[in-house]
Order: structure tokens, then sequence, then C-alpha cells
């Protein structure tokens, strides 16, 4: 064979393999790079077992409770108090004048009353309608007009936010009630000298031992269907009557107790000073 002829075939065959070699060595490259790539692009769904849970917001608090004591200080106003401040909870007391110099115990816990955040303190009248004499109280109108300037005299009151003793009266800007018709000019001359009277929607009744005569149970079962069927009067405002002389006992302390903790635990109920119930004046 031509010397040249056989050189030129040994080079031809050297650039067919280095070609070849080239070739597969990059296919094996781009192989190994797009493998490479497509194995650290992964995608995984989560497992639902490891979804986290979105917490439920809290009910918002669209009922008002406005609960209150009538007729302290007294033998029962001190365990009323410890149970208040125990669940810190805002609540009014009706006070009579008279009561709070009763004793230098009865004015000790007046001002203990006054000196606290959580009791608001209001007109019951400084004898209470002199001594339960009701039909005698009403029925001279300035009489009791001048017994409740006495009593906020007395005691340097100034909200001028009232109660009438042995009566469920109201006169605010928006509710005008008398549940006995006797009252009802005493009621008016009250509220043109300024008086606003707030009675309430519910009261805890106690029998003559003062004994309550009704359990926190019955107690809530009530004030539910009061605000569920609309038998306040103000919708969604529920004002409570108590009375401190009741909780001297210590089973109606603990059953008071035991109805602010269900109360609280109602998450729509919210509990204000009477001095917030709508529209108390023009």
């Amino acid at each position: 064979m031509d010397p040249d002829r056989e050189a030129e075939q040994v080079a031809s065959q050297i650039l067919r393999t280095s070609f070849i070699t080239v070739v597969f060595t990059a296919c094996n490259y781009y192989k190994t790079e797009t493998t490479a790539s497509v194995n650290t692009i992964q995608f995984s769904l989560p497992d639902s077992a490891s979804k986290t849970a979105v917490p439920s917001l809290p009910k918002k608090k669209t009922k008002t409770i406005y609960l209150t004591f009538d007729d302290g200080p007294n033998k029962g106003t001190k365990k009323m108090m410890h149970v208040v401040q125990e669940e810190q909870i805002p609540v009014t007391l009706f006070i009579v004048g008279q009561h709070v110099y009763g004793s230098k115990e009865q004015a000790a816990i007046f001002d203990s009353l006054v000196a606290s955040k959580y009791f608001e303190i209001a007109n019951h009248s400084y004898t209470h309608a002199f001594q339960n004499k009701f039909a005698k109280f009403y029925t001279v109108p300035d009489s009791a007009l001048k017994d409740f300037v006495r009593c906020a005299d007395s005691l340097h009151l100034t909200a001028n936010i009232v109660r009438t003793p042995g009566r469920n009266i109201w006169r605010t800007a928006t509710v005008s009630s008398t549940d006995i018709n006797s009252s009802k000019s005493a009621a008016d001359s009250l509220y043109k000298n300024g008086l606003t009277q707030v009675g309430w929607d519910l009261e805890w009744h106690y029998n003559d031992t003062l004994k309550l005569t009704n359990s926190s149970d019955e107690m809530l079962l009530q004030v539910d269907s009061m605000f569920a069927h609309n038998k306040t009067k103000t919708p969604d405002h529920l004002i409570i009557l108590a009375h401190d002389q009741v909780y001297a006992d210590a089973a109606d302390s603990a059953e008071l107790h035991q109805f602010i903790i269900r109360l609280k635990q109602k998450e729509e109920y919210n509990f204000e000073m009477v001095s917030k119930y709508p529209r108390l004046k023009n």
C-alpha cells in the first residue's frame, strides 16, 4: 500500500474515533446534568396531618350585662365585694345613705368601695323610702326628691343616677316605665330635677329569711332566655338586680360567685357599669 495513502487512512480513523468520543462524552454530560437539574427541583404536597391549624377567632362580645346591688352597705357587702374583686368585673352599687352612717364598720366598707376601681356608686335614697314606707314616700314628690338630694350630698355623689326604693322605675332618654302607677308623679318630678332613674330587667329574688330562691344555673338560663327573646328594655343590654344583704350567707355568696364565673365563660357577654348604659341622658 502506498505509504501516503496508509497514513491518510490512519489519520481519518483517529479523527472519527475522537469525534465519536467527544459526542458520546457530551451526550453523557448533558444527560447527567439534566438528571441532576431535574433531581434538584422537587415539589411535594404537604401532608394533611402536618397542616398548621388556623386558630378560630374569639366571639365578639355583643351583649352587655350590668350587675347591680342594692341596699348596701350592710352585713353582706363584704362578701359581695370579695367575689367581685376576685373576678375583676365592673358593677354598680345603689347605696342607701343612712346605711353608710349606721356604724363605723359600714362607713369603712363604703370607703373601700369608693377606692376600688370595680365599683360604681349610685343613689338609692337616704332613708330607703322612709324605712320602706313606700306609699308615703311616693305620694309626696317633694319629700322623695329631698331624700335623694340628701343622699347625694352626704355621699358626695355627682352622677345623678338613682334607683327608686321598692319600685322598678325607668326615666332615661329612651326608656320611660313605671311599675306602680301611684309612683308616677314622684318619678316624673325626680326626672325633671335631673335625676336619671334606672330600674332592672331581671331580679335575683330572695325569701323572708334572706335566702336566694334561684340557683346560679337557673339565673343563667333566665339571662340567656331574656337575650334570646329580646325581653330587655334595650336590646342586647340587660340590668340585673341583686341585694347585698343576701350574701352574708356563705352558700348564697358561693352561688353569686358561680353565677359570675358562668357569665364570664359566655364569650359574647360583656360586663359594664350602669353609667355606660346606652342613652341614659339626652
